[in-house]
This record gives structure tokens, sequence and C-alpha cells, in this order.
């Protein structure tokens, strides 16, 4: 009798089991179906934006560029970009994103007048900030 109150017992907790985990497999897709799901928001774009704390310099006197990233992760190197003529050229001046997203670099310009700086990370880019060096 032990064995027969047995079987039926697994047996009953088996078909349980079974019409739960079916009729969740049946219930999935329904919900894949909501408006709620079927929208996926786009990643944010990446910016950065760069603030000189000067706007005139002697010629190699040290200032700095500031700003935050937003969408890039910390650890992430930005480069400053000098325009020169017509094309962006990389300076030998880098720094990361912090965990907050905010950024400093420590820049010293050489080249007298004025000078179109950028903030740059692969094809994100800052606005240009201009500094004249004097």
């Amino acid at each position: 009798m032990n064995r027969a109150l047995r079987s039926v017992a697994v047996g009953a907790i088996a078909v349980s089991l079974l019409a739960g985990g079916s009729a969740a497999a049946f219930a999935a897709p329904q919900d894949l179906h909501s408006p709620q799901q079927v929208v996926a928001s786009a990643p944010a774009a990446a910016t950065l934006t760069a603030k000189a704390s000067a706007t005139t310099v002697k010629a190699w006197e040290q200032f700095r560029i500031t700003g935050v990233a937003k969408g890039i992760k910390a650890g992430t190197k930005l480069t400053v970009q000098q325009k020169q003529g017509t094309k962006w050229v990389s300076l030998p001046a880098q720094t990361p994103v912090n965990s907050s997203g905010a950024y400093s670099v420590r820049v010293k310009l050489g080249i007298k007048g004025v000078n179109q700086l950028r903030m740059a990370t692969g094809s994100t880019l800052s606005p240009v900030v201009t500094v004249t060096v004097r």
C-alpha cells in the first residue's frame, strides 16, 4: 500500500510540475509581444564636454581642460587634439575618464596665436575650445 501511495504522490507532483512548466512556456511568447518589451531603447550616444581653465596663456604656461564624458566607460583614455592648419593633430596629452565620468588634463602650448583644441576618444569628440597663446 505504501508503494502505491508513493507512486500516486510522485505522479501528482510530476503532473503539476509539467502543467506549470508548460503554462510558463506558453506565457513567455505572449509577453514578448507586449509594447513595453518590443520597443527597445537605443543606447545613448557618447558625449564629451570640454572647458579650458584659461582663455589666454603665455607660451608653455600650463592650463587645464576639464569636462564630463557620458556614455563612455570609466578608464577610457581621452586625447587632446589641436587644429593645425586644416588637420586635427593628437597631442601627447591624455587622461582617463574617472568613475563619475569627469576628466581633467594639463596642457602646455607653444604655438602662439589662437589655438583650437578638443578632446577625443574614438569617434566621440568634444566641442572646440579656444585658447590664445601670447
